[in-house]
């Protein structure tokens, strides 16, 4: 018995290289949730989210040899994802966001006007994501829900860190601007 031994993650990824499924079930567990938060956050449902997030990871059992494993595992699969759900979504031609059940709710006791603006809040920001062009959601995604730097989405993307700067800065100003008017009206109807 070996304690305290832990194998690397390019290590996994060379043993599923070849081959070894337990090696790649240890990878599936270790990005399924960040997989999966990428691919709900493109396409607005939790169903489709996780369906998307099982073929993402068939996709990528079956393109395993391809993987360069000086990359980033967490990018390429990432990349992998977004594709997924860009695919998934062109195939529905458009995925409305899911419940509003689905979103977690910021205070857990709010009363029933504050339950009613935070799903409308929710709602609001969920539809206006779901309305940016799929490259500038993918990068939105990425960036300020996922964490990932200008580099490492540049890297899952497979673009120039000048090409994501401009389409994060896009997304922003085009969130904004749909959202503007928006929080005028939520804000009157927290005051009737």
């Amino acid at each position: 018995m070996v304690i305290g031994f832990e194998i690397s993650e390019a290590e996994l990824v060379i043993r599923a290289q070849g081959g070894d499924r337990s090696a790649f079930s240890e990878l599936v567990c270790i990005h399924a949730q960040g997989v999966i938060n990428v691919i709900f956050r493109m396409c607005g449902n939790a169903q489709v989210a996780e369906d998307a997030a099982q073929e993402t990871f068939i996709r990528a059992w079956s393109h395993l040899g391809s993987f360069r494993v000086d990359s980033s595992f967490r990018n390429w699969l990432y990349r992998i994802a977004l594709n997924t759900a860009t695919d998934m979504l062109r195939k529905e031609k458009r995925i409305l966001p899911g419940d509003v059940d689905d979103f977690q709710l910021a205070d857990p006791q709010p009363g029933p006007e504050g339950i009613y603006l935070q799903e409308e809040r929710t709602a609001l920001v969920q539809a206006a994501i779901q309305s940016l062009p799929d490259a500038s959601r993918a990068v939105l995604v990425l960036k300020e829900y996922e964490g990932l730097s200008y580099r490492e989405i540049a890297d899952a993307l497979d673009i120039p860190i000048g090409t994501v700067m401009s389409r994060l800065n896009y997304a922003r100003r085009v969130l904004k601007e749909k959202l503007e008017g928006q929080r005028i009206v939520l804000m009157e109807a927290e005051h009737v």
